[in-house]
């Protein structure tokens, strides 16, 4: 039976294990090949399977929470493109949506996602194309008011040219800052991951614009050789 998910963070914890070397198959790529060695030796990989997560971006979320300190008792949260649920399995907990902390205030996390995601306790899950007319208001009725923390680990699919794929994320980064200008209370908080490579500057102008801080974080949860890193904006302006 898998953990359950705490909403803790461990960093630093763990033993230092020996490599694991894959073979290349017959039929296989050597990209592929490449991409499951990196899996099996990843710790983070090793981490989210030990402690229930759905995947090693779980712990992205825990390690920028950790700084920025958002996910709180009480928050209403929207995780944009949520699948498959870490980022949920974290916020449960921290925001208290199951009630089962005694003197907290209790929180709400929404989920949506363009494909439907596997049932997560304490979590409202719902397939929506966030892009579609009127999703901010099923957003809004969903949560019953509006949110607290507006999150977003979503990439565009990827076309295998860094430039392109940068420009898409980017634009899909821009499209959910603006349902979050819509669903945000004011004081609210925006978190999304970017790659860097230029354009982000854009998007950096119009959250100054509505923010009162805007800040970039690469959390150790994030592998070396990526060029993601996130963007989080706190102190929604309304």
């Amino acid at each position: 039976m898998a953990k359950k998910p705490t909403g803790k963070s461990t960093s630093g914890r763990g033993e230092r294990d020996l490599k694991v070397k894959v073979k290349t198959a017959r039929g296989r790529k050597l990209s592929s090949t490449l991409w499951l060695q990196r899996q099996l030796n990843d710790p983070y990989v090793k981490r989210a399977k030990a402690e229930g997560y759905r995947g090693r971006a779980a712990f992205k979320i825990l390690e920028i929470d950790d700084k920025y300190r958002f996910l709180v008792p009480g928050a209403r949260v929207v995780d944009l493109g949520c699948a498959p649920g870490g980022w949920c399995q974290v916020a449960v907990p921290r925001v208290n949506a199951l009630g089962d902390r005694p003197g907290k205030a209790q929180g709400f996390v929404l989920g949506v996602d363009l494909q439907p995601v596997e049932p997560i306790a304490g979590a409202e899950l719902h397939q929506l194309d966030f892009l579609a007319d009127g999703a901010d208001d099923k957003v809004k009725e969903w949560l019953g008011g509006k949110a607290h923390v507006v999150m977003s680990d979503m990439a565009a699919a990827s076309s295998g040219h860094k430039q392109t794929d940068h420009i898409r994320i980017v634009a899909l980064c821009e499209a959910a800052a603006q349902l979050a200008f819509d669903v945000l209370e004011e004081g609210g908080t925006f978190v999304a991951k970017v790659l860097a490579g230029g354009a982000e500057g854009s998007l950096q102008t119009i959250l100054k614009q509505r923010f009162d801080k805007v800040a970039n974080f690469k959390p150790p949860a994030s592998r070396a050789d990526s060029s993601e890193k996130f963007v989080v904006a706190t102190g929604f302006r309304g």
